[in-house]
């Protein structure tokens, strides 16, 4: 995982704005089965939304560490109850850092 510049993050807050959330985590948690997928969609996306629902017991700053740290991406932002994660992909390279 390489650390994002400020200017990366800004580019990737822009990209993410018109993007829905494709995850929800809700009162189960952050499960294997759970990151497994998040790994999939990171390597055909790069950049995803996840929403944290309200009847999820977890802190959302402690399930995006959950997340980041076993899928080895990085965190673009947390805005209320949604968080951006962004990974680069090895074989399906979309986004061009500037």
């Amino acid at each position: 995982m390489t650390a994002l510049s400020s200017k990366n993050i800004k580019q990737l807050k822009k990209e993410s704005h018109h993007l829905n959330p494709i995850f929800q985590v809700g009162k189960n948690g952050v499960t294997d089965n759970f990151i497994e997928q998040i790994d999939d969609v990171l390597e055909k996306r790069e950049l995803i939304k996840i929403s944290v629902l309200q009847n999820c017991l977890e802190d959302k700053d402690d399930i995006a560490e959950e997340i980041i740290k076993n899928t080895d991406s990085n965190i673009v932002s947390i805005i209320g109850s949604t968080i951006i994660i962004y990974r680069e992909s090895k074989n399906n390279k979309q986004i061009e850092l500037s």
